[in-house]
């Protein structure tokens, strides 16, 4: 299916893209970055702008950076550049962990990060692995400079917090200390490769016991979300199997079984039951790179 017409701009930097979309203000726009997720949506009419903006040439928003306290990781990179840095499989291993799981390679080296968090798709691997690693989502608008936390961020499907007239320009992620590790499982659709249910695992510790931890989930509920029964359940625990084991078995205690995600590929009862299991791969998988050699970059 062709997409109706529409009227295409070309942004050469995140001042000339607000001005682009200031002035098509009142119009459908749309924002081009990779294509991956806004061309397939194009082709079957669930999104038909007046206007569409190409930011992909905006060199500015290109990159993975380090910082004193994490890492700069622009709306333009895309997964591979991630995957690729060993800073951040060392410091946001579970973020890493789930863009290293995104399709195969063509799809890594063109679909960019900011997109897939823009675009607040359920199914996202980026939602759960957002929300564990305490990220935090940077936009530009007509007033400047504004920082979103990723637990504000997510409201709904492919809805978020920014605002109409702002552009997503990088995500900032907090670098994890010496003790703390991270990882990220999922099971995937046999068709598309989307996750039927995927689950990224932070863990604070100390070495020996568990301090705190972050647990998000993405497509179990129209957003991503962060199971806290787990964290609660792991808060304070030794770093063992067991306590691993226990805490996955309460992940879904506070969700809302009739809001959970319901498709051909899964019930919400046996979604439920995926989320159980698969948060206890993410936790025994953080467990074993804890356990085994410092995180690296997967082959």
């Amino acid at each position: 299916m062709y997409p109706p017409e529409f009227d295409y701009e070309r942004a050469d930097s995140v001042d000339h893209a607000l001005e682009l979309m200031d002035e098509h203000a009142g119009e459908e726009i749309e924002l081009l970055a990779g294509g991956h997720s806004l061309l397939p949506t194009m082709k079957s009419g669930l999104a038909s702008p007046d206007v569409l903006i190409d930011i992909g040439h905006i060199e500015a928003l290109q990159g993975v950076e380090t910082n004193g306290d994490g890492f700069s990781i622009g709306a333009l990179a895309n997964y591979a550049d991630v995957d690729d840095s060993p800073e951040v499989w060392e410091g946001a291993t579970a973020f890493a962990d789930a863009t290293h799981r995104i399709g195969d390679v063509q799809v890594r080296n063109r679909g960019t990060v900011g997109g897939n968090i823009a675009h607040a798709d359920p199914a996202s691997d980026l939602g759960g692995a957002l929300l564990a690693s305490n990220g935090t989502v940077v936009a530009q608008g007509p007033d400047g400079e504004r920082e979103i936390p990723a637990d504000d961020f997510y409201l709904g499907m492919y809805a978020t917090a920014l605002e109409p007239e702002e552009l997503l320009t990088r995500i900032e992620l907090p670098e994890t200390g010496e003790n703390d590790v991270g990882a990220y499982a999922k099971k995937p659709s046999p068709s598309s490769g989307y996750p039927i249910v995927g689950v990224a695992a932070v863990l604070h510790t100390d070495g020996e016991e568990i301090e705190s931890a972050r647990v998000g989930a993405n497509n179990i509920m129209d957003h991503g979300v962060r199971l806290t029964p787990t964290e609660e359940a792991l808060a304070g625990e030794p770093l063992e199997e067991e306590t691993m084991e226990e805490a996955a078995e309460v992940a879904t205690d506070e969700l809302d079984d009739v809001m959970m995600m319901e498709d051909l590929q899964a019930s919400a009862e046996f979604r439920a039951q995926l989320t159980r299991v698969y948060t206890k791969r993410a936790l025994l998988g953080a467990l074993d790179r804890l356990e085994s050699a410092p995180p690296a970059a997967a082959d």
